[in-house]
């Protein structure tokens, strides 16, 4: 067993809760740090943003991606300075920005005019990258249409920055999160890099590139391992852009994701009828408290169930504790678990130290938000 089995063994749990390994969380970032060079590394703040992830990553060098001012203030509390802070949502309260202004942080992101309008009054002069809007790759969770502007809209938009007395450094954009091979890039490099090169030629001096995150984490499928991935991801970018100056990365997922588990308890097992095939599992976590993203079945947890590794399997139709009929993980896509499974045992689900805490509602059906514990 690993460290964090060992502790989920060895320990008892009163509430669903997310044990991460912050050795992990170092590990991880090391191998990011030589995979991508002379990148440097935005950790996406929104995807765990744990005191303790923070001051671990703050310390070894890493660089934040926020999106709200209390995601600016996490960082700033961590050790990072302003500026090594991109405040990164495209749609930002004016306040907000003033606020960010305020302390020092002078990078912003923006997919519109009135965007750009709201950061030149609330932080004059600073410096502003343009999302691109790209189409969806292969990636398990897209994050398509609701962020980024079309390729022909970009220079209008930097003119626009230039002429409110901004500073239109660069692009950014995302390929999607759980893009899980570097060859699912190739084809928003190539749209991207027409968008860059356009912009040089129109006399912008473009400096940055946001290349986002998609870094993808072991669930179901197989994945490109973090160092060779990274590699041949900027390999690609230095052929398609040529030299450039400040290339960011915003890891979200891909740094965190298998740093942490979730220890959750099964409530019931059930069939509608009599002599029905499908059995349903009821947890006490779900859709609600922290798994959103089986949204659409999307993201496709692993599970293991300790002292269970062994027996008769069956596929099963897994839920979560609520009342509401949305709060269904798996149910086209049924999963396969011990048909020993009973009230009380610990189920355990795996990767998921990323996006759970932070989707966790306050308490939906009186249920908790979930716990978080270090080790």
């Amino acid at each position: 067993m690993n460290k964090l089995q060992t502790y989920i063994v060895e320990n008892t749990f009163t509430r669903p809760t997310v044990v991460i390994d912050i050795d992990q969380v170092k590990e991880n970032y090391q191998q990011f740090a030589r995979g991508l060079q002379s990148a440097h590394i935005h950790y996406a703040v929104k995807a765990n943003p744990h005191p303790e992830v923070l001051k671990a990553l703050s310390s070894m060098g890493c660089r934040f991606d926020a999106a709200s001012q209390a995601e600016i203030e996490y960082c700033l509390d961590a050790g990072a300075v302003p500026e090594h802070i991109s405040f990164g949502n495209t749609v930002k309260r004016p306040q907000d920005i003033a606020w960010a202004y305020s302390k020092g942080i002078r990078l912003y992101s923006a997919d519109a005019e009135l965007e750009l309008d709201k950061i030149a009054q609330h932080a004059p002069n600073s410096d502003v990258f343009i999302r691109i809007l790209v189409r969806s790759t292969e990636a398990d969770w897209p994050l398509s249409r609701k962020f980024g502007c079309s390729s022909s809209y970009a220079i209008p938009l930097m003119a626009h920055a230039k002429s409110l007395g901004l500073n239109p450094v660069g692009l950014s954009f995302h390929v999607g999160s759980q893009t899980r091979h570097p060859h699912m890039w190739y084809d928003v490099l190539d749209y991207v890099a027409a968008v860059w090169h356009n912009a040089k030629n129109e006399g912008f001096d473009l400096t940055l590139l946001n290349i986002g995150g998609g870094f993808p984490t072991m669930y179901d499928a197989e994945i490109t391992e973090t160092q060779e991935y990274c590699e041949t991801i900027m390999a690609a970018i230095h052929d398609k852009f040529g030299d450039i100056e400040y290339i960011m990365a915003e890891p979200g997922r891909g740094l965190v994701g298998n740093t942490g588990m979730l220890v959750s308890t099964v409530l019931l097992t059930s069939v509608k009828t009599p002599g029905d095939p499908v059995r349903w599992v009821y947890l006490d976590v779900g859709r609600f408290s922290g798994l959103s993203e089986t949204e659409g079945e999307a993201i496709k947890y692993q599970f293991w169930i300790p002292g269970q590794e062994h027996g008769d399997y069956d596929f099963c139709i897994l839920a979560g504790p609520t009342c509401d009929s949305a709060d269904v993980l798996y149910e086209r896509n049924q999963v396969l678990l011990p048909t020993s499974l009973k009230p009380g045992d610990k189920f355990v689900i795996l990767s998921t130290g990323v996006y759970t805490t932070t989707y966790s509602s306050v308490a939906f059906n009186g249920f908790p938000p979930l716990e978080c514990v270090i080790i």
